[in-house]
């Protein structure tokens, strides 16, 4: 049975920041495309919570969206939480869940 998917009020700006920039610098192609990429994901992590990279606390992952881009998410027993989307280029240790 697949988990509920909750948005983080971070998780919902992030994403956002990231559809603005993308309508801003490429265009509404690659804005559709990153939604269906986004959205083929989630599905993914909703099916299969525990597929994608466990942190040091096993509750936490970090799902590949593209090259740039990844979704961190929480898992609990009913739900994913959605925590933040992350610009993979940036140096990992300033990541905050």
């Amino acid at each position: 049975m697949a988990r509920s998917i909750k948005w983080s009020p971070r998780a919902k700006k992030r994403y956002q920041q990231v559809l603005d920039y993308l309508q801003e610098n490429w265009g509404d192609r690659v804005v559709q495309k990153f939604i269906e990429r986004t959205d083929k994901v989630l599905y993914t992590i909703a099916a299969y919570p525990y597929a994608y990279e466990a942190s040091s606390e096993k509750i936490i992952r970090k799902a590949v969206i593209g090259k740039q881009n990844s979704v961190i998410y929480r898992i609990d027993n009913t739900s994913i939480y959605l925590l933040t989307f992350w610009d993979n280029r940036q140096d990992p240790k300033k990541l905050k869940y």
